[in-house]
């Protein structure tokens, strides 16, 4: 009996990694289906504009396109005449200790932290495979900046604790280089430049169930809207998602990939917007971030980025055990959490210049599961070995989560991922 297919590859997932596997295949005559369980595209790159912020537009997940001298993103904004902004050559910086401004020796002691914290890191990594993100500043007891920066390269870059977030992993995926903006938004400009170059995009259709070993060499994936058959599949959602139980395979997915799935768990940010409720600005220019000095490794805080290019808003961050603590208490306690952490360096006025307005809810939201992947320590290379096609090929994972590249839980990473995916099923 003749066998048919449906398309020749069939994609699930309709973020970075998809759209960059349909867009791939096309480019070399391939068929496929992108299967996406929302509405939308973009997966965590997502813009809308919230009536809260009074219709602005807000990232609730990715904000830019980083390290942008090797971003495959970048060029395709260039060529479509997207306008790029730098965000790191207008930024301006706030910190403060025990609420009040650092002083200018204080502020040069704190930049001067990153370099010693990143020599140290790799004083480690010549000495032993790896460590945990706090075992750096552990080595810089009498610093009392090191803990602060901790705190930016572990829950709020990596949105991992430093204590359980893989130090070689950090450490290959230092970002380096210009952070660009998009105005209007990163989800906005995956919608506009990114979805057009996939063919086909179905939304609103879950996949249930993916049988990756079916007669004839096929694969069968269930959804919502019934079955399709291919010669291969490309699975693009999230670790959380796969870790959890969102999809089902048939048969199981391998013992060895189950074990490199949960080497790299879903971490959590939480972003929490507040609108200016008149004309003041905490003495703060436009595009200004602001932070504290800590205490001690694994004290919870925010980090926040205030009035970005010019919008009428503050915007902080939140990421690690405590991002998960405060999503599953739910927003009256996120609200409580973020002013206790403004007032620790703007006093009271925080409470009659800013009205809460939102927070986003990746945690709680089973398509994604949190916000993106981060390595055990000792873990890292599972990224690379989940990267490898399944079985006899037919089933291939891609994703943020299993970037090799340097560009781990970026918009660049999932994006590269998805097109080696591509490129291992065209050839």
């Amino acid at each position: 009996m003749a066998v048919t297919t449906d398309t020749d590859v069939i994609i699930v997932g309709a973020g970075l990694a998809g759209l960059a596997a349909a867009a791939t295949l096309r480019a070399r005559g391939i068929s496929s289906v992108v299967l996406e369980a929302s509405r939308r595209v973009g997966g965590r790159a997502y813009t809308t504009h919230p009536p809260e912020l009074g219709g602005t537009w807000f990232d609730h997940g990715a904000m830019w396109l980083h390290t942008a001298a090797r971003n495959p993103l970048v060029p395709i904004a260039e060529a479509a005449g997207e306008t790029l902004l730098a965000s790191d050559t207008f930024r301006t910086e706030r910190s403060f200790v025990g609420g009040r401004p650092v002083t200018a020796a204080e502020s040069a002691a704190y930049q001067a932290t990153w370099p010693q914290f990143e020599k140290i890191a790799d004083e480690i990594l010549a000495a032993q495979d790896d460590a945990p993100l706090a075992a750096v500043a552990a080595r810089m007891p009498e610093n009392p900046w090191a803990i602060s920066v901790e705190n930016w390269e572990g829950p709020v870059i990596n949105v991992a604790d430093a204590a359980a977030f893989s130090l070689r992993d950090w450490r290959r995926n230092v970002l380096e280089g210009a952070n660009l903006i998009i105005p209007g938004g990163i989800g906005a400009f995956v919608e506009r430049r990114l979805a057009p170059m996939a063919a086909d995009v179905r939304l609103d259709c879950a996949v249930a169930r993916v049988a990756w070993q079916e007669a004839g060499g096929m694969v069968r994936v269930e959804t919502s809207h019934g079955a399709l058959r291919a010669r291969a599949v490309i699975v693009t959602v999230s670790t959380g998602v796969l870790t959890g139980g969102g999809i089902a395979f048939d048969p199981p997915l391998p013992a060895a990939v189950r074990e490199d799935l949960d080497a790299l768990p879903m971490g959590l940010a939480l972003k929490i917007a507040f609108r200016a409720r008149g004309e003041d600005r905490l003495g703060l220019p436009d595009h200004c971030s602001v932070d504290r000095q800590l205490a001690c490794s694994g004290e919870p805080a925010m980090v926040f980025s205030c009035w970005p290019t010019g919008r009428n808003f503050v915007s902080g961050w939140v990421g690690g055990s405590i991002a998960w603590e405060l999503s599953r208490a739910g927003p009256r306690a996120i609200e409580e959490f973020s002013r206790t952490e403004l007032r620790r360096s703007f006093g009271t006025r925080i409470d009659t210049a800013l009205e809460f307005a939102l927070v986003t809810g990746w945690g709680n939201d089973p398509l994604y599961r949190g916000a993106y992947a981060y390595a055990r320590p000792g873990k890292v290379d599972a990224r690379t070995r989940l990267g490898a096609p399944i079985g006899d090929g037919r089933l291939l994972l891609a994703g943020e989560a299993l970037n090799d590249d340097g560009l781990a839980g970026t918009l660049a990473g999932a994006w590269n991922s998805g097109v080696r995916a591509a490129e291992k099923v065209a050839g």
